[in-house]
């Protein structure tokens, strides 16, 4: 498997920092107390594990732990600690630098998820406005028939006008899709090898609907992902019914 591109240059920090780090350390270790040094080496760690991924932090802590043990604690250049409070920081060193690895994935985490909401509200945000002024409903189709296929990672999306049901998979109100069975082989959800239908209503009134076209085996996207095309679908349902009837075809 290919290593991320955020761990390309993590991983190798991870190995090598904390042992250039320690043994930088070795002429102070005597006029030093364990704590410091360790604290000295978990800033390693922080700086690892915020370059990289959770993996990368994580080795980071083991080869902290373990350069500490063997160049910083008695007796030198062993494996072995003699004294008591040098396990317990020893073990403390790397609890606590796992747990910074995992801090520095969740902030990643929400970092990610906030910029990926800014970005979907202001999808929201831009087709609410052109329906509000007035825009024609083919200039709202499509502008939403555009975002969806970005935000869903579709390979095309066509629009269909007027009322008539066909038997597709369909992305429901709720996010939800029905007809859809993973692959027996793949622990990830994927889309259903055909053409899946998002229904432009309003009011519960059906006025058209978007013909989905996913690339073969993509996966299905996040449910907040779903949620927000269903929200722009509703917003031409919207523009429909503004229009009035000459665009129920």
């Amino acid at each position: 498997m290919r290593m991320p591109p955020r761990d390309q240059i993590a991983v190798p920090a991870a190995l090598l920092a904390p042992l250039l780090v320690a043994l930088m350390l070795v002429p102070f270790r005597t006029h030093m107390t364990s704590a410091n040094l360790a604290l000295i080496l978990v800033v390693v760690i922080v700086a690892v594990a915020a370059l990289g991924s959770r993996t990368a932090g994580v080795l980071a802590a083991l080869s902290a732990a373990t350069w500490f043990d063997f160049f910083l604690t008695r007796p030198y250049q062993r494996f072995t600690i003699s004294h008591g409070d040098d396990i317990t920081t020893t073990l403390l060193l790397l609890a606590v630098g796992v747990a910074v690895s995992q801090l520095a994935a969740h902030a990643r985490s929400l970092k990610l998820v906030t910029i990926t909401d800014a970005a979907h509200l202001a999808r929201i945000h831009e087709t609410a406005t052109l329906v509000q002024a007035g825009a024609s409903p083919y200039t709202v189709v499509d502008q939403v028939r555009a975002q969806l296929v970005e935000i869903l990672g579709l390979r095309d999306c066509r629009f269909e006008y007027g009322t008539l049901l066909g038997r597709h998979p369909r992305l429901e109100q709720d996010g939800s899709l029905t007809a859809v069975r993973a692959p027996e082989k793949s622990e990830e959800q994927v889309w259903p090898g055909e053409e899946i239908e998002l229904r432009a209503s309003v009011g519960g009134r059906y006025l058209g609907r978007f013909m989905l076209q996913p690339h073969p085996g993509a996966t299905i996207p996040p449910l907040q992902t779903r949620l927000v095309a269903v929200s722009l679908a509703d917003h031409v349902g919207a523009a429909l019914d503004t229009a009035g009837p000459v665009f129920d075809r």
